[in-house]
């Protein structure tokens, strides 16, 4: 299971599909974990800066998701304690509108499965967004009724927003979300990366 990384970040399945879109560009797939990773992020896809730097989250919504979590940079990016496995691996692209792709369905068809059974050791896993939340839980309703029900998969699984800066009008609008969600979530991922966050 330990060359798993290094075959998604291989693999060319949607070379043509990404070579269609606005932004015409190659596959980077960025798999970031490690088997024996407590705590699981499975956000959207990766976007255009994560594209041109390989690193996850490398942008204003992952300094925002890492402070929802309540841990460093270094303890973020540190594959043997958590582990960053989108719903698609790489940049879906933009459309003509320049508005975000969707991630493609083939990518978690071909890989979730195996990532899920690499990292046995996940005690605390985050839904980042509604196509993790779809994927994971069988969620259908609004994204907002499946974060609000948090209580229901806790302490196990989150369902979260994405941390996106479009975001922000629905923090507003959620208050429940920073003062009732947030500090439990925080203490839950320090428990299991033993305070040292």
């Amino acid at each position: 299971m330990s060359a798993l990384p290094d075959e998604i970040r291989a693999c060319r399945l949607c070379a043509e599909r990404f070579a269609a879109t606005a932004t015409a560009h190659p596959p980077r797939p960025v798999a970031w974990f490690a088997s024996g990773a407590h705590v699981r992020v499975i956000g959207q896809a990766p976007g255009l800066r994560v594209h041109e730097t390989g690193l996850p989250f490398n942008d204003a919504s992952g300094d925002r998701l890492r402070d929802w979590m309540g841990v460093s940079r270094e303890t973020f990016y540190d594959r043997s304690r958590i582990a960053i496995t989108p719903m698609a691996f790489c940049f879906p692209g933009y459309d003509a509108n320049g508005a975000d792709l969707p991630p493609p369905r083939l990518c978690a068809e071909t890989w979730h499965a195996a990532v899920d059974a690499s990292l046995p050791d996940t005690r605390v896993t985050l839904l980042v967004g509604a196509y993790a939340q779809r994927h994971y839980l069988r969620a259908r309703g609004r994204m907002t009724d499946t974060v609000r029900a948090w209580r229901d998969h806790a302490p196990a699984i989150w369902p979260l927003p994405h941390p996106s800066w479009r975001n922000t009008g629905w923090l507003k609008k959620n208050p429940w979300f920073e003062a009732e969600l947030l500090p439990v979530l925080r203490a839950r991922i320090s428990q299991e990366l033993g305070g040292n966050t």
